[in-house]
């Protein structure tokens, strides 16, 4: 059904007249009979006005149609200011993911500046794994994810990657360990303690960093949630790795020890969009924030 009959339908019902409706749309008054004609064959044949000497006048079905049309043509406006407010980055949905550490300090601080900057998007977030929130984005279910190299590197082919940061690492130890204060330190020295991790396996977690450095771990306690790593290490069970993000919310009777890595980065974090897929139009300023976001985390670690 054509949204002219309606819009046509609309202005003869508002102001009684025929002549007075192609004023206010700018046509002629055969144009506005034609439409309405042809919104009365649609609708079955009945007329939805009965033509009086002066005027016009709604017939029963003229009245009961009047309500529904008023609501289409309210949705479809409130359709294109959406679509509008889409284009400009200014509404819309924006769903996304990101690991656990990302949310310590770097996804805070970029939610704090694109609402800010665009506070009429809504934003969904979860948190996730680094390798099942790329699955997400695969199926559609995001629109962006923020990821870390820990596991290995990212496939380039399928994600754009819009990178943010390199990531450090820290050891986290007990606050009388000997090593605690040191300025810099190289991760083999720390290859005859306990460790604490989130994996029985040092490999595609962040004790990989270790492997590089010519040792295995012995992984004494696996722990995943990094609250209860600080406890085990805090008790004296035990070492962890601690990367840059989640430096900020290291508690007080722990010591943070730098670690010295002469290869490559402990982990390198993007923000990734699926290739050969639209974009949200929010997602380039959402990345546009974490971009700012990292610079601020970087700078005051």
């Amino acid at each position: 059904m054509s949204t002219v009959w309606l819009r046509a339908f609309l202005e003869v019902a508002r102001h009684g007249s025929f002549t007075v409706a192609a004023r206010r749309l700018g046509w002629t008054q055969s144009a506005v009979s034609r439409q309405i004609a042809a919104l009365e064959t649609a609708f079955g044949g009945a007329p939805l006005f009965d033509r009086l000497p002066r005027g016009v006048r709604l017939t029963a079905h003229g009245r009961s149609a009047l309500p529904h049309t008023e609501a289409a043509l309210a949705q479809l406006a409130r359709m294109r200011r959406e679509l509008a407010d889409l284009d400009g980055a200014a509404g819309g949905l924006l769903r996304f993911g990101a690991f656990a550490t990302a949310d310590a300090a770097l996804v805070p601080r970029a939610l704090a500046l694109f609402r800010e900057r665009h506070p009429g998007v809504t934003l969904a977030r979860e948190e996730g794994f680094t390798r099942p929130l790329l699955g997400r984005l695969t199926e559609g279910d995001l629109d962006l994810a923020v990821v870390s190299t820990t596991g290995g590197p990212l496939p380039e082919d399928v994600f754009e990657l819009h990178h943010l940061l390199d990531e450090t690492l820290y050891v986290a130890v007990p606050a009388d360990h000997p090593l605690a204060g040191e300025p810099l330190v190289d991760l083999d020295r720390f290859a005859d303690d306990d460790w604490v991790s989130g994996s029985a396996e040092p490999a595609g977690s962040l004790l990989d960093a270790a492997l590089r450095h010519g040792f295995r771990p012995r992984v004494a306690h696996v722990v995943g949630e990094w609250t209860a790593k600080q406890g085990y290490v805090a008790a004296g069970l035990g070492v962890t790795l601690v990367p840059a993000l989640a430096a900020q919310g290291v508690r007080p009777d722990i010591a943070l020890v730098p670690v010295r890595d002469a290869g490559a980065p402990a982990r390198a974090v993007y923000a990734a969009t699926a290739r050969g897929r639209s974009r949200v139009p929010s997602a380039e300023p959402f990345v546009a924030a974490l971009r700012d976001a990292a610079r601020l985390v970087t700078r005051n670690p």
